[in-house]
């Protein structure tokens, strides 16, 4: 597995990832729809939001963003769930942030994925409104870097 920033050009490619992964869940097309905009990675925006990318033989198998003191996202291709990508890709994102100044990384987390986070040593702080669902909250998580 090589973890590298990702290119310009992958903008698209990320975001499809990071629907197919959010369907892994079982979310439908229209939850999935709403969701769209706030899961699109614009080729703009690849460098302030500090794009990581996991390839695995050459193909992308997931993704992590920072943006400001939050994991924007973390994403893994369902095809390599379970095989140890997600936690590379925090395991980078971590150092990433602590190399940014960053002391305590906070992630707005999909429900299915808090366990996730909290295996990784993050804590529950609270709940945060979804940005693309109204009335829906989310697990709102916090990680101390030195701690990491």
């Amino acid at each position: 597995m090589e973890l590298r920033p990702a290119r310009p050009d992958e903008a698209r490619l990320l975001s499809n990832l990071a629907l197919r992964s959010k369907a892994h869940w079982g979310y439908n097309d229209s939850f999935l729809a709403a969701c769209r905009h706030e899961l699109t990675i614009r080729r703009g925006e690849m460098a302030s939001r500090h794009v990581t990318v996991a390839e695995v033989d050459g193909a992308v198998a997931g993704h992590y963003t920072i943006d400001g003191a939050e994991l924007g996202q973390l994403f893994v291709d369902p095809a390599h769930i379970g095989r140890g990508v997600g936690r590379a890709l925090w395991t980078h994102a971590v150092d990433a942030a602590r190399k940014l100044g960053i002391d305590t990384l906070s992630i707005d987390s999909d429900p299915f994925a808090e366990g996730f986070y909290l295996a990784m040593g993050a804590t529950r702080v609270g709940s945060t409104p979804s940005g693309s669902i109204p009335g829906r909250e989310l697990p709102r998580l916090a990680f101390a870097t030195s701690g990491g």
